[in-house]
């Protein structure tokens, strides 16, 4: 059986028919729901500035989905370090996995959008070199014991729960970004399954004599939606999952190449991609039966502001018709 993730990005978009807040107490009551039904992951991802309100504090929104639930694991992917204070960052997440259980995961990215780092006051070319910095700052102030950085004595208490430190992963799907994480000794998250990662990932840790690593390459449908009659729900929510599409691609810089990621230019595109599968409890069952158990079935159930009643329609529908058959 793949992992089952469920993800929201807390988007409502002004042609959508949802408030902000009823998206958010809604995304809020679905995570609380899979938890119910045993899935494994709760994912929450972070950008700023965009006008549909993108989610911009995951670890706020961690916290509440922690308190809400009771066994599910929380998937930060990614948060956008250099856009942070790494010791506030460090403070933040050592109190999250005391509160939450060590249910926490984080998966850390440089960044790539310019307009967030023109808001934020970071030179977008060093982002990098600070994603680097950080992280070992963070990895140094779990210690909970004082260190020197920047000319100042850094000591950041509690300890987390987790030892020796929270679950860290580095994410990214170049090749800096390989070397990157084995030179700093953390697992990899990648944003695309592009398999000279772990090529490179390989090389780089066998150069700085690390053993312990490992790649998480990402794999199986990054949107999954359950029904009774696909092609009248396409028409209840193909404008939606376009607008998502559309949008999500705009923000990828040039070059750049993320899972999720479906270039379409209409519907029948998005019914064409393997990323999204769109089907009845049948076809649902068979997806999942084509993807490895170290895979996942990712569902973003408000997506683009799709509505909260189509979304628990097909929420419904796979508990009762689809997994207890996977």
């Amino acid at each position: 059986m793949p992992l089952l993730a469920m993800r929201h990005d807390f988007r409502a978009p002004a042609f959508g028919p949802a408030t902000p807040g009823e998206i958010y107490s809604n995304a809020i009551e679905m995570f609380r729901w899979a938890d119910a039904q045993g899935w494994d992951f709760a994912a929450l991802s972070e950008h700023h500035g965009l006008e549909d309100g993108w989610m911009p504090a995951p670890i706020t929104v961690a916290a509440v989905v922690a308190g809400a639930t009771s066994r599910i694991s929380i998937l930060l992917s990614a948060l956008v370090v250099p856009l942070h204070d790494p010791v506030r960052l460090a403070e933040q997440l050592a109190v999250l996995d005391l509160a939450s259980g060590g249910r926490v995961w984080t998966v850390v990215g440089a960044g790539y959008r310019p307009d967030e780092f023109d808001m934020a006051g970071v030179d977008l070319a060093a982002r990098g070199r600070l994603l680097e910095e950080y992280v070992q700052v963070m990895l140094s102030a779990w210690t909970g014991e004082p260190f020197e950085w920047r000319g100042r004595t850094i000591r950041v208490t509690p300890k987390p729960l987790s030892q020796p430190h929270p679950t860290l992963l580095i994410g990214g799907g170049v090749e800096a970004a390989a070397r990157r994480a084995a030179r700093l000794r953390l697992p990899m998250l990648p944003m695309n399954g592009d398999p000279r990662l772990s090529e490179w990932y390989a090389d780089e840790a066998a150069k700085v004599g690390f053993d312990g690593g490992f790649v998480m390459v990402p794999s199986g449908p990054t949107y999954v939606h359950v029904t009774n009659d696909p092609e009248r729900t396409w028409a209840e929510i193909g404008d939606y999952l376009l607008y998502e599409a559309q949008t999500y691609a705009s923000y990828q810089t040039g070059g750049q190449v993320s899972t999720p990621m479906v270039q379409a230019d209409s519907i029948d595109d998005l019914k064409a991609s393997p990323q999204i599968v769109v089907g009845t409890p049948d076809d649902v069952v068979a997806a999942a039966r084509t993807i490895s158990a170290t895979g996942a079935m990712t569902f973003n159930p408000l997506a683009g502001g799709l509505p909260a009643d189509l979304a628990w329609q097909s929420l419904e529908l796979f508990a009762t018709e689809v997994a207890p058959r996977i």
